[in-house]
């Protein structure tokens, strides 16, 4: 182990170096830039904060955001807590089948939901039409709304409540259910018990799913671009990209919007985090469970069918509009006529087909790029007892927790810095100055890395941020994977290839990989997979047609006249097929042990 001391201690701080720069580079530069003054002696200021407050547009838009975000929560947590207490407590016919339906609305981002829900709830849609119909109303109602808000909530609701759903279960899961019997057996109503009992001991749980949920949908840009739902604060950032380079104010935004989510996050851990309660009997909640009668089972039954058909009804409405033929579907129940044209369409139109490709070649590099870093990450973290990997560890996560539409932006401010941009920091100069010739001095102050990546210039080239921040976005999947693997791999086995006479890597090589194949690849399938249908940072960082990722084409062929919603949404069943067969198949690979990818 000495002899790899020093090789391992360098690795360790090189890849602290490259999330630095990375990760939280990025999130500095936008913190940064919302307090940076503009005038010409530089320094700091408040101004920007407090003229992002000063005007009325921006102060609705944070409201906004934030009233998604709780009703989005709530609504969650009453169709989530429910449906766990029903999994806890009861037996019933076709529960465990029941209960993994509980998880398919995980198949389709709600930014691609939204092209179906227009077409079942709009004016014109499937419910107005059955109402009509029936004569139940004379005009047409608007359910999507001025906007679209309640829309946005319902949609986002639908797409998460399976998260805090999981949470619910596993947190009744490790109730003591004696603490229970003794509440029933002074007296306490069944109310009364979940109220006073069981609600405070699953609330750690409640809240660790609400919290993803609420900053979730509270960052979530696509889902309110697709309704066209301007006043809210991730789209006014959205909007603010072009004027970076002049304005403070984006910046401000932004750093205000990470501000709110962190705060969030803190106040919440304090007001309703509260603090885990030791069980003593987790082993006998199974034995609790009550078969429920015929009826009893039916209508447990038919609230998860209920719950389940609702959520995927925005997955239906988009296989319906991808099968419909142009412009057959107004006014109708369904569509009149019915093609698979638009699934042909989707891989030879000229913008979904250089979209696909450009996905395809974004997401495998930022896989090898994964794969690589979350290997080395996974083995400094479990094979080696060096100070700082439990940094490295977290540094890693940290992706799962910042929103991804701060990331994008950091992505931006960087390329309008040095070395991106002429003027290298003053403390470089004078490091650098009495070292270098004045020529080599002057090439480095003109960034080094100018036109090497690009988004808001007149000729952009986000390609190479593209490919770091997908590596960026996904790498904790393979990280986590790694060592999911490792841990269940003897560190022996590498030892006694090392006595034999082979190196450290190729012990490592020829036997750990083989070992921990199956974890590598079921990481590397997820993070494939979510990298081709990221959405926040292909919306911002891709600014021209010819770099656009998939879900860029989805938003932008949506936005146009003809055929464009059919191949938008015959491009969003791609990637549910996409997303399904990966989820599926990493699930195989790896079984029970998947949900340790997603342990933060």
């Amino acid at each position: 182990m000495r002899r790899h001391g020093l090789s391992q201690i360098l690795l360790l701080a090189g890849l602290l170096a490259v999330l630095g720069a990375v990760l939280l580079y990025p999130i500095w530069l936008t913190v940064r830039g919302g307090f940076e003054s503009q005038q010409s002696g530089g320094g700091y200021t408040l101004y920007h904060l407090t003229s992002v407050f000063s005007d009325p547009a921006l102060v609705e838009g944070m409201v906004n955001a934030l009233l998604i975000a709780t009703l989005t929560t709530l609504l969650c947590l009453v169709i989530a807590v429910p449906l766990a207490l029903i999994t806890a407590r009861f037996e019933f016919p076709g529960k465990k089948l029941l209960g993994a339906c509980v998880l398919v609305p995980l198949i389709l981002p709600p930014f691609v939901g939204a092209i179906g829900l227009h077409h079942l709830l709009g004016r014109m849609g499937s419910l107005n039409a059955i109402l009509l119909d029936l004569g139940l109303v004379a005009e047409p109602i608007d359910f999507i709304g001025r906007g679209g808000l309640w829309a946005i909530v319902l949609i986002e609701a639908l797409h998460l409540y399976p998260i805090l759903y999981l949470n619910a279960t596993a947190a009744l899961a490790n109730l003591d259910p004696t603490l229970e019997e003794a509440a029933e057996n002074l007296g306490a109503s069944r109310w009364r018990r979940f109220v006073r009992v069981v609600l405070p001991l699953i609330r750690p749980g409640l809240f660790a799913g609400a919290t993803i949920v609420f900053i979730w949908s509270f960052t979530e840009l696509g889902t309110p671009l697709m309704f066209d739902y301007q006043v809210v604060t991730p789209v006014q950032i959205f909007n603010g990209i072009k004027e970076m380079s002049a304005s403070q104010q984006p910046y401000a935004l932004t750093a205000i919007m990470l501000f709110v989510a962190v705060m969030s996050y803190v106040l919440g851990k304090l007001v309703f985090g509260g603090r885990a309660y030791a069980m003593y009997a987790k082993a006998s909640v199974q034995a609790s469970t009550v078969r429920l009668g015929p009826i009893a089972g039916l209508l447990a039954m038919l609230a998860f069918l209920g719950i389940t058909a609702l959520a995927v009804l925005p997955h239906l409405g988009v296989i319906l509009v991808s099968l419909a033929d142009t412009a057959q579907w107004y006014g109708t129940v369904l569509p009149q006529g019915f093609s698979l044209a638009h699934y042909e369409g989707a891989l030879s139109h000229e913008l979904a087909m250089s979209s696909i490709r450009n996905s395809l070649f974004y997401a495998s590099c930022a896989v090898v790029i994964d794969l690589v870093v979350g290997m080395l990450i996974g083995y400094l973290v479990v094979r080696t007892r060096l100070p700082g990997r439990g940094l490295l560890d977290a540094l890693a996560m940290l992706p799962l927790a910042v929103p991804g539409l701060v990331m994008a932006f950091g992505y931006v401010a960087m390329t309008l810095e040095w070395p991106f941009e002429p003027g290298m920091p003053g403390w470089l100069r004078t490091v650098l100055g009495p070292i270098l010739p004045s020529g080599g001095l002057a090439w480095i102050d003109g960034g080094p890395l100018h036109g090497w990546a690009d988004v808001l210039g007149a000729e952009p080239n986000p390609v190479p941020l593209l490919i770091i921040a997908y590596a960026v976005r996904r790498l904790p999947y393979v990280v986590r994977a790694t060592v999911a693997g490792l841990e269940q791999t003897s560190g022996e086995l590498e030892e006694a290839a090392m006595n034999l006479g082979a190196s450290r890597l190729t012990a490592v090589r020829r036997v750990i990989m083989p070992l921990i194949m199956a974890n590598l690849i079921a990481g590397a399938l997820l993070a494939f997979s979510f990298a081709m249908l990221e959405v926040s940072d292909s919306l911002i960082l891709a600014q021209r047609e010819a770099d656009f990722p998939i879900t860029k084409a989805i938003y932008v062929l949506y936005g146009r006249l003809g055929d464009g919603q059919h191949l938008a949404s015959a491009m969003g069943v791609w990637g549910m097929a996409l997303l399904t067969v990966t989820l599926v198949g990493a699930s195989l690979l790896i079984g029970k042990k998947m949900g340790a990818i997603f342990r933060v």
